[in-house]
């Protein structure tokens, strides 16, 4: 059963599932598979529990106030006596982000005595623990984006059409093919990466072909996700400072041509991008690329976890890293949170760098001294973190803040808080030049005056 079919018999939205997933930090892949049917388990809560949901789902809608958070959570109302019984604001800073959450999830936060809870994400609940690494809000945002994939309720209720276009757009380096195959996982679209060579005329097993030809054959196919890499660079608007290359445009006319007939042909284009800021109007224009979705580089909390999963993936139990990392207390979060704050703005392959780099520099140690005693401490860390920061150049924090431009203007009510922060680390990278004595000599009014 899809979550939208589950949602629609009880009566509970989308977003209300995903925000309740994230407010109780649930495993989303044990709640619902890629493509969003519901797992058993979260079918069988969700049906036990409907009269909560509906009440949760109220109540993360509204302001709250201390004394509803009081009445859900049994404490009492002097929970945060700073707001002298002001309401709550509807964001609440869990010390990583500001999330919209109810009262119930307010109460998870603060780690409350609240009965619903611990009956129903305790330790032995199947998708309690998160194993996925963050972006519950990009996750939804884009459940909500291809909901016109998954069934036809938003055409027959709504009249919303299946788009024909999505831009992923964001800083090299944080997953813009990940999340293209996510988005070919959820839609059973397959998924077919659009090569150089299929651009402009070129000859495939002795046989002449074209980019026309090419898209022709993917419309004839069904379900197909064609995804095309520096999309912002084909699809460039030309004008006297930006010249396009002659190929370029003209795949960006074949495109302007089919791209009407997409949805009846079950096609549809993902373009991944650095920017929108160069990209020509007329691709974005309604009915075509009209769905723009933004790729973040991981936040605090995500670059944290990040950095255990990628150190520790694929590790048997007897492995002798994991022994090396159990000695240093190194196999849970806490010991990674001072390296992992030194890396504000690094995006997911960054963060893939450092933990390679590591577990490099921890095995030439092992290798050398041909024991498993290794202290993991600042030299070993730093060492891997420079190696890391080779990526993080001038040019790439320039990319960050474009991101922001563009996400400020296309996305900003969605991801509010992920922007905010975003630009609080970036910050920590902006130069403030002192003030420059003038070259010369001093004038006269300029010396001090004698007494």
């Amino acid at each position: 059963m899809k979550l939208a079919e589950l949602g629609k018999e009880l009566q509970i939205s989308i977003e209300s599932f995903i925000k309740l997933m994230r407010d109780f930090d649930l495993e989303l892949a044990e709640c619902l598979s890629t493509n969003l049917d519901i797992k058993k388990d979260f079918e069988k809560f969700a049906r036990a529990n409907i009269e909560f949901l509906k009440k949760y789902e109220t109540d993360s809608g509204q302001n709250i106030y201390l004394e509803s958070i009081a009445e859900n959570t049994n404490q009492s109302s002097d929970i945060a006596p700073e707001t002298n019984g002001q309401q709550t604001p509807h964001l609440f800073d869990n010390g990583h982000s500001k999330l919209p959450v109810s009262g119930f999830g307010i109460d998870h936060i603060m780690h409350g005595n609240q009965q619903f809870e611990d009956d129903n994400f305790g330790e032995q609940a199947s998708f309690r623990h998160n194993k996925l690494i963050g972006y519950h809000d990009l996750f939804s945002y884009i459940s909500q984006t291809l909901e016109p994939f998954i069934n036809q309720s938003p055409l027959t209720d709504w009249g919303i059409h299946k788009t024909a276009g999505i831009i992923l757009y964001g800083p090299p380096g944080s997953g813009k093919i990940f999340w293209a195959n996510k988005i070919a996982e959820i839609t059973k679209y397959r998924f077919e990466q659009v090569k150089r060579y299929y651009y402009g005329t070129s000859f495939i097993d002795g046989k002449k072909t074209s980019f026309n030809d090419f898209l022709l054959q993917m419309m004839k196919d069904d379900k197909v996700l064609l995804f095309m890499e520096d999309f912002d660079k084909m699809m460039a608007q030309r004008n006297e400072q930006n010249a396009v290359s002659s190929g370029d445009e003209e795949t960006k006319e074949i495109i302007l041509h089919y791209i009407g007939h997409f949805e009846n042909e079950n096609l549809l284009m993902v373009g991944s991008a650095n920017s929108l800021l160069e990209i020509d109007k007329e691709i974005l224009a309604p009915g075509r690329f009209d769905v723009m979705i933004p790729v973040f580089p991981p936040n605090s909390d995500e670059r944290l976890k990040m950095i255990l999963h990628h150190i520790t993936d694929n590790l048997g139990e007897d492995s002798l890293l994991i022994k090396i990392l159990l000695k240093n207390d190194a196999n849970i979060l806490p010991f990674w949170k001072d390296i992992s704050d030194q890396m504000k703005v690094f995006s997911n392959t960054m963060i893939v760098d450092f933990t390679q780099s590591l577990k490099k520099r921890i095995r030439n140690q092992y290798l050398k001294n041909n024991s498993d005693q290794i202290k993991i401490d600042s030299n070993l860390l730093n060492a891997a973190l420079r190696d890391a920061s080779a990526k993080l150049t001038g040019e790439y924090l320039d990319q960050v803040n474009q991101f922001i431009s563009d996400i400020s203007i296309n996305n900003y009510d969605d991801f509010t808080h992920r922007i905010q922060e975003l630009k609080k680390e970036l910050e920590y990278y902006k130069v403030i030049e002192s003030p420059r004595s003038p070259i010369g000599f001093q004038h006269n009014e300029d010396q001090p005056k004698e007494n």
